[in-house]
């Protein structure tokens, strides 16, 4: 069966990559795209694509659903959208994919909720690139040895939120293998107010942002006379993709909804 793919986020820089990704795999079918804006008929109109992408842009949801019966929709938004495209898609029986992070726990919930009565599947991930999935699960592992950690993320300078949606999957992986406790002096003060990053259980998470940079972290786990770094670093956005379609392909087999990759691979 040929799985049928709308994405949203299609003129970004990871939608553009995603959009090539789909067309170019033989198990999959892009037949529609969401944009806000009013870009044109087709993506081929956007300039952005060759003249042969003749997939249909639909600036609603509801008409892009009507028209075009996507199995799966991919957001790769911003924030401010993806509470909303995540739930109206779920209300239309569209399984949805999204990389976008910036939900809040009770959408997450009521998210969960909605999932679990439609019965479809719904795969969020604060990143798809496998290196980073594993570099979260050797952290998470790592963390019942070394409990005194601190997390680095680094990204290119239009990257909106902070820490990363990566730097606090991470956090959370960690806390259930590490007791809550302060780092450093007890008499630490800062001289110049967030010096010492975002706190997090007494985890300290450090956000970077300089152009140049596509998406970084690195996971440092101190102990008595030793230094464990864990580091996962993505050139370009060609290292998601083999997360997006994993996650393509494994939404069509669930009935909830899963929250981070490592839930999906072994």
């Amino acid at each position: 069966m040929t799985i049928r793919v709308a994405i949203a986020g299609a003129r970004g820089k990871m939608g553009k990559e995603a959009v090539h990704t789909v067309m170019n795999n033989p198990e999959m079918e892009l037949v529609s795209a969401l944009d806000y804006k009013e870009i044109g008929r087709t993506l081929a109109d956007t300039h952005l694509f060759p003249a042969n992408f003749t997939v249909p842009i639909f600036t609603n949801l509801e008409e892009l659903y009507s028209e075009t019966a996507p199995d799966v929709f991919v957001d790769l938004t911003t924030p401010e959208f993806v509470y909303e495209h995540t739930k109206n898609a779920l209300e239309l029986n569209i399984r949805p994919v999204i990389g976008t992070t910036g939900f809040s726990d009770e959408q997450l919930d009521e998210l969960k909720v909605l999932s679990k009565n439609k019965k479809i599947g719904c795969i969020i991930a604060p990143n798809f690139a496998l290196g980073a999935i594993l570099m979260m699960k050797f952290a998470e592992q790592a963390a019942n040895y070394l409990p005194d950690i601190e997390i680095i993320e680094m990204h290119h300078d239009q990257k909106k939120d902070a820490p990363s949606g990566t730097a606090l999957k991470t956090a959370h992986l960690i806390s259930q293998n590490r007791t809550i406790h302060p780092q450093g002096h007890a008499g630490e003060k800062e001289v110049l107010e967030g010096a010492r990053g975002a706190n997090y259980d007494g985890m300290r998470i450090h956000s970077v942002r300089l152009p140049g940079l596509v998406a970084h972290q690195q996971v440092l786990l101190g102990g008595e006379g030793q230094l464990l770094t864990l580091r996962h670093d993505s050139f370009n956005r060609g290292s998601f993709m083999s997360g997006i379609v994993l996650s393509i392909k494994t939404v069509m087999e669930k009935e909830e909804l899963i929250y981070g990759l490592e839930h999906i691979i072994d």
